[in-house]
């Protein structure tokens, strides 16, 4: 149960709970996601051996709730945690809850919606729920949890880089602000910025070095975006992973980023780290990337820890764990 879903909708979270989904289908299991935004899709359709259901209205999950075609599992992340665990409990159905943040609506519904699993896309934010369960729960157990990093397959998004510096989702929060101040410091440069799946986007168009180019499907980013890009910016202010860094490191592709937990942990030693406040030190790091004596080393860097990353063992553990979830049943 999600509010929306690639290709149309291709924010990290959704592509995230599509890896893992579409991991599930592969393995011979029925996966059907119910949408609850009637903007997210006009009619029923199939991705990876996923299918789809539009929005029609409210008695939607009622087909899967009972009789034949009840669910083993509800999977439900955001917006849809309230209702996935209502009816999770209502019908006797676990629930697992994917987590992409670590804000306090989120942690809540760890108390609230008593799922069956809690899914964390970082060890950070496991350790984080963990810290707040002890001072919110006192000793009462927390849900059973584990970490999946969002998965992302070096072969899906490898290409041969470009030569523009990049930015995606041109929003406050992921630094665009800091994305053109670079593009006035650096005139002769060439920058690429992406319009963002979500957020107020700002866009200027009095740059003559910078383009602008639409909204991307996630399976085109390697074609579209990434072919294009030399460098990765990843100045956001809250980054609970950063897939768009892990993505563009599977073709060698530096990244800028601004030292969040979450981009600590996805970009590793291969991360270029400067405060997203301190613009001098943005351009000095840009700048040095362009020596031909750094930047072969610095891909070099990006390759090895994108291939690092590989997702299969946790895929596989992820897989194993849901159909454990499946027998057991609701067991409290």
């Amino acid at each position: 149960m999600l509010h929306a879903y690639p290709p149309a909708h291709n924010a990290g979270a959704e592509w995230a709970a599509h890896s893992l989904l579409r991991e599930l289908a592969g393995r011979g299991h029925s996966v059907d996601v119910l949408l609850s935004q009637s903007a997210a899709a006009d009619d029923a359709y199939g991705i990876d051996g996923v299918c789809v259901h539009p929005y029609q209205g409210k008695a939607d999950p009622a087909r899967w709730m009972r009789g034949d075609e009840r669910a083993d599992v509800l999977v439900t992340h955001l917006e849809n945690t309230a209702r996935a665990s209502i009816l999770g409990d209502l019908h006797r159905i676990p629930v697992v809850h994917l987590l992409h943040n670590t804000y306090e609506k989120s942690k809540a519904w760890l108390v609230k919606g008593r799922p069956s699993l809690a899914v964390y896309n970082t060890a950070w934010m496991k350790a984080d729920a963990e810290a707040w369960w002890g001072v919110h729960r006192g000793d009462r157990p927390m849900p059973r949890g584990m970490t999946v990093h969002p998965p992302v397959a070096v072969e899906d998004y490898q290409t041969t880089p470009g030569d523009h510096i990049t930015l995606i989702n041109l929003t406050a929060e992921k630094g665009a602000n800091l994305f053109y101040a670079l593009a006035e410091r650096l005139p002769r440069r060439k920058f690429l910025g992406v319009i963002g799946g979500y957020g107020q986007q700002i866009v200027r168009d009095d740059l003559p070095n910078v383009e602008i180019v639409p909204h991307t499907p996630g399976d085109r980013m390697a074609k579209d975006v990434y072919a294009r890009t030399k460098m990765l910016l990843a100045p956001s202010v809250y980054e609970s992973y950063g897939r768009v860094a892990v993505e563009a490191m599977c073709s060698g592709i530096p990244v800028v980023a601004h030292p969040t937990p979450g981009l600590m942990e996805s970009l590793g030693e291969a991360g270029i780290f400067a405060d997203r406040d301190e613009t001098d030190a943005w351009e000095a790091a840009v700048r040095r990337l362009f020596s031909p004596k750094v930047y072969p080393a610095a891909s070099r860097a990006a390759s090895a820890r994108a291939a690092a990353l590989d997702p299969a063992d946790e895929l596989d553990r992820w897989a194993q764990t849901m159909e454990e979830v499946a027998r057991r049943g609701i067991t409290r």
